[in-house]
């Protein structure tokens, strides 16, 4: 791990250690060992977490480039687990920014909640967080788990929806990050929705990554939980299915914050950002990430913020 700056090391150490053997155990073969950068800037500190995968540490490095343009020192620990852990090292005090997507932070914080449109859904999020912590402005940009299948299966069994899929489900291998089976949208939520049991569920912890693509791919597994700003749904022709009965909510990205540690001046910087990125720029990062070129989370978001103006 790199050392972080002496504006970070008045933080918890019993807490950070706690915080990351916590997010090593649920992370899995899915996320990296935790990674600390800094950048600096003005007066104050904000440290930005990701999640453990390449979209959420390309919007964490994208915050971070951009408060530090702002005046305001970032830092970044990137991939650091799923919301299961980033919540909690947000309330700890672990970090105090992490992109988020709006529906399923909701979903997390109220597994009752009957809210699926991106006005309901963000409506409803502030009154559901936890002591101390808030969400800044939404994105039009959008990410959705989605049920993605290969063409052939389409074909095969007619499938245009989860409700087409519910009628064949008990012939299929389903293949999702682990969480995926406690989660409210996942096998819980296919199961109450759409009567929906897959004949087996395989965890794959690459979150929508290429271990699954290549699964669905070779028929490993016949569906498939892919985001839906994921390149290769389009680079090796999948079919994502409809989703009728909303099982998952509208998931715009957005920062969660520990209120106390986020300034005025980081607040702007960070809605800011949130007015500016959309889903062809989620899907152009994920591009440029998973290409020939493999670049790195950093690197995205570098040649992002440039070209959006906010640094030069």
């Amino acid at each position: 791990m790199k050392l972080v700056s002496r504006h970070l090391a008045a933080r918890p150490l019993a807490l950070a250690a706690v915080g990351v053997a916590a997010a090593l155990a649920l992370a899995g073969c899915g996320g990296s060992p935790l990674a600390t950068q800094t950048t600096t800037g003005g007066s104050g500190s904000v440290v930005v977490g990701s999640a453990n995968f390449p979209e959420s540490a390309a919007i964490a490095e994208i915050y971070a480039g951009a408060l530090t343009a702002a005046g305001v020192t970032a830092s970044t620990k990137l991939n650091i687990g799923a919301r299961e852990v980033y919540v909690k090292a947000v309330e700890d005090g672990s970090i105090d920014v992490v992109p988020d997507y709006s529906g399923n932070l909701l979903g997390y914080l109220d597994p009752a909640t009957t809210a699926t449109d991106a006005a309901s859904v963000l409506a409803d999020l502030p009154g559901k967080m936890p002591a101390g912590l808030g969400v800044l402005d939404a994105a039009q940009a959008e990410d959705k788990d989605a049920m993605v299948v290969t063409q052939a299966t389409a074909d095969k069994y007619s499938l245009k929806s989860i409700a087409d899929l519910a009628k064949v489900c008990d012939k299929l291998t389903l293949g999702a990050p682990p969480e995926f089976r406690t989660r409210t949208y996942g096998l819980p939520g296919l199961k109450a929705k759409y009567g929906c049991v897959p004949a087996k569920f395989t965890p794959i912890g690459d979150t929508s990554g290429p271990l699954t693509v290549k699964a669905l791919v070779n028929n490993e597994i016949q569906v498939a939980d892919i985001f839906t700003t994921t390149p290769a749904i389009a680079d090796n022709h999948l079919v994502v299915l409809t989703d009728p009965k909303d099982n998952w909510l509208a998931q715009q990205v957005l920062p969660l914050v520990k209120t106390a540690r986020v300034s005025d001046a980081a607040k702007t910087a960070l809605d800011n950002v949130s007015k500016l990125l959309t889903t062809a720029d989620l899907i152009a990062l994920n591009q440029e990430m998973g290409g020939s070129a493999k670049t790195s989370p950093k690197d995205a978001a570098a040649k992002w913020l440039k070209d959006k103006g906010i640094v030069k």
